[in-house]
């Protein structure tokens, strides 16, 4: 039986998915640390960067790193554990906006260092400028 040689393409593709998974695994174990999921972390990261006025749940979705259906869920188990409030619209009931809570930054800020050495550690075997030209090709793939 003759084994089928793979192309680059798919070589390119299944290097991608495997190197990626190793990073959501070491990412996982990281924010556990302070008892929250990778993608509640990215909910707490957004939340943050829009600030004071926060963003409508569907922004949020928007801005996801992973898209997931259950957003909603996300956010209820992150507003459970204090992390994020929701405040309904005066003006639109229907309105509800998801703002990070005091606690939720500092869970931010516990985790800072070790997101950092963990961005650190999966790019340390590239240059700076290995780096850019990395992040350059990776945003000319798949458009």
């Amino acid at each position: 039986m003759q084994v089928k040689q793979t192309t680059i393409e798919e070589q390119i593709i299944v290097t991608l998915l495997s190197k990626l998974d190793s990073i959501k695994v070491k990412l996982s174990v990281v924010t556990s640390r302070e008892d929250v999921t990778p993608q509640q972390y990215n909910i707490l990261r957004i939340l943050r960067g829009a600030g004071e006025t926060g963003l409508p749940t569907l922004e949020i979705g928007n801005r996801m790193l992973e898209h997931s259906p259950g957003i909603t869920r996300l956010i209820d188990r992150l507003e459970r554990k204090h992390l994020v409030e929701r405040v309904r619209s005066d003006i639109d009931r229907r309105l509800v906006t998801c703002k990070i809570t005091p606690s939720g930054l500092e869970v931010l800020d516990k985790l800072q260092s070790d997101i950092s050495n963990l961005h650190h550690e999966v790019s340390s075997t590239l240059s700076f400028s290995e780096k850019e030209h990395f992040l350059s090709l990776l945003n000319r793939f798949c458009r």
